[in-house]
């Protein structure tokens, strides 16, 4: 992921957000050393504002499409009061396998029921409502995503979508993901059940709240 904004500047507002506590902190190191993509973790900044985000809306019941390596599951189930919820879809029982790892470590952990297989097929037999959802997973499904997540959203609840700027190159798409965000990005901003917003967080966060 090609950075958006100067890596001093995102350096700086990380330091100035909620700390990383040891157990994400070793998480990184983990998924730095033994996964090939660790780009993909949200990192501080963004696990941050997810933290933040769930309290805002007053989530009790979270659903994430994309678990990786669980940071952004462990951000958001921090966020959640004692009895919240948080349920994470993915299909990779390796990166499963080190989230589940961190997740023990930690005292929110309980808070979090992971689902392994098609976040599709999962979604069929998932009954809403959820308070918020988070979509971070294969770009090219991220409109399906979305159709099989807002109805399962209460009025008044938050959908987040990352990495919709795709470190720019949705201002010229030329490969298939490329094109699948910017497809997204125009379905979901005319989607007449949900205010839409565009943050320039990291590769871009898409916040949404259900009419």
């Amino acid at each position: 992921m090609e950075a958006l904004i100067a890596p001093e500047l995102e350096a700086y507002a990380a330091k100035h957000s909620i700390p990383e506590g040891p157990v994400f902190r070793d998480l990184v190191a983990v998924t730095r050393s033994e996964t090939d993509m660790p780009q993909m973790q949200v990192g501080r900044l963004e696990g941050a504002l997810l933290r933040v985000l769930v309290r805002l809306s007053g989530a009790k019941r979270v659903l994430e499409i994309g678990t990786f390596t669980g940071y952004s599951a462990l951000a958001m189930a921090e966020g959640l009061p004692e009895n919240g919820r948080l349920i994470t879809l993915d299909v990779n029982e390796k990166t499963n396998a080190i989230a589940r790892a961190a997740w023990d470590k930690s005292p929110h952990g309980n808070k979090i029921e992971a689902k392994l297989g098609p976040a599709l097929k999962s979604l069929e037999s998932l009954e809403g409502p959820f308070d918020m959802v988070f979509i971070d997973a294969d770009k090219e499904n991220y409109s399906r995503y979305w159709d099989a997540c807002v109805p399962k959203v209460r009025p008044g609840g938050l959908l987040a979508v990352d990495n919709v700027l795709w470190s720019g190159r949705v201002l010229d798409p030329k490969e298939p993901s490329d094109k699948a965000i910017v497809a997204f990005n125009a379905k979901a901003a005319s989607d007449v059940r949900v205010d839409c917003a565009m943050l320039t967080v990291r590769d871009g966060v898409l916040l949404g709240v259900k009419k």
